[in-house]
């Protein structure tokens, strides 16, 4: 999270280009959205299995960061890409996320749902999808959310590769129910019927998103700036029981 903000901060000041990012967690996370309540989070179990918690600068709800791929897009909100209303560049990123997963060979996606707000309650992000987001056969795929500040998007979002999609029910402490979860979300495996490499699903939402906003991407690195941020973020905010304990 600090890293991603530490990118905002970059592109917002003009040091850097617009910047697509993947990674994964380790060891795995609980994240909560922005304003989500911490008293979600069942901290003794969540100690027992060893992962760590974090809050997110999006909003949203709980995810269980393990066997996923994670990416982060920050641009400047004059980029044609994400100008607009929040929904709309939602949108168009969802369009290229879409073309992603349909390299990978998923069929069945849909990514133009609007929810009614009531759907939306519980404290499980995978439980129901938000407005846009990808669904495969009805099922959550994949999680995203946006933010601006100072005239700049970060939109992050997870796809889940593989494993128990309602592992996160045991990390809370109203215990939803996992076969709520398991007939609202799904993995690329169980979507699939066989594992996909991280390497792989990176390489397919970089070609999707880079055929359909007619993009020319480039390898890169985070620069020395970026890491010194990165390093502050996470000591002065990320890492603080006043951020992630905080609501």
């Amino acid at each position: 999270m600090a890293t991603d903000e530490a990118i905002l901060r970059a592109v917002r000041t003009g040091r850097i280009l617009p910047t697509l990012r993947f990674y994964a967690w380790e060891p795995a996370c609980l994240s909560l959205g922005r304003a989500q309540k911490v008293t979600d989070v069942d901290q003794k179990a969540l100690q027992t299995v060893g992962f760590d918690l974090v809050r997110r600068p999006t909003g949203g709800k709980a995810i269980l960061h393990t066997d996923e791929l994670t990416y982060s897009i920050v641009a400047p909100q004059e980029e044609p890409r994400v100008t607009g209303s929040i929904m709309e560049s939602y949108r168009r990123l969802s369009a290229g996320l879409l073309r992603g997963l349909e390299q990978l060979g998923i069929t069945d996606l849909a990514a133009d749902q609007k929810v009614e707000q009531g759907q939306l309650e519980g404290p499980v992000c995978f439980e129901v999808p938000s407005n846009y987001e990808i669904t495969v056969g009805g099922r959550k795929l994949v999680g995203s959310a946006q933010m601006r500040a100072l005239g700049t998007v970060l939109q992050h979002g997870t796809l889940p590769l593989q494993g128990d999609i309602s592992r996160i029910c045991a990390l809370l402490r109203s215990r939803p129910d996992p076969s709520y979860v398991h007939a609202r979300a799904t993995t690329v495996e169980e979507t699939l019927g066989r594992s996909v490499t991280w390497e792989s699903a990176a390489e397919a939402l970089s070609a999707g998103l880079a055929e359909t906003l007619n993009l020319h991407l480039e390898p890169g690195e985070l620069t020395d700036e970026e890491f010194t941020w990165t390093e502050e973020l996470r000591a002065e905010k990320y890492a603080t029981d006043e951020w992630t304990s905080r609501v």
